[in-house]
């Protein structure tokens, strides 16, 4: 059974997001090992600095990949990544299994982004949509993109 984890950057501080995480989690508990691990978030000042907001970024960055198992493949959600629709992401996901892949992991940073570091390690950049949301939001639509991905690859109804 295909691993997957979605390693992000911060907690979720309001009650619905985490609702919305833990109903996407048990849908998904059907077709895969799936966990969302959360790495602390690097306090920065309110007038911070571009080195501040980068030693920030290199930090959070560090505790993403410590997080990362072996031989998983990585996906680094950004802004500078490839739209991908949900049948792209399904047909990516499926084509990662049948090629043996049994870990995934996706990359959700911070209010700052992701550090360059990261980026350069993961195997695929993808980006949400040219608009900017909450990282808070991003999670839950991207829990809600992996199980939209599995009811495609599974010919559910969930996707029409």
């Amino acid at each position: 059974m295909l691993s997957v984890r979605i390693i992000c950057v911060g907690r979720l501080k309001e009650t619905y997001w985490r609702d919305a995480c833990a109903e996407y989690a048990k849908r998904l508990s059907a077709f895969c090992r799936f966990e969302i691990d959360e790495v602390e978030e690097s306090r920065v000042p309110e007038n911070a600095s571009r080195a501040q907001i980068d030693a920030a970024l290199q930090a959070e960055g560090r505790r993403l990949l410590d997080r990362v198992p072996a031989g998983c493949r990585t996906i680094a959600l950004c802004i500078e990544g490839r739209e991908l629709s949900s049948e792209a992401l399904a047909a990516d996901m499926d084509s990662a299994m049948v090629s043996g892949v049994s870990s995934m992991a996706f990359l959700i940073g911070g209010s700052w982004g992701l550090s360059g570091e990261v980026k350069q390690q993961c195997s695929r950049r993808v980006s949400m949509s040219p608009m900017t949301f909450p990282h808070q939001l991003a999670r839950v639509m991207l829990c809600e993109q992996i199980y939209r991905a599995f009811q495609i690859n599974m010919g559910g109804k969930y996707h029409k």
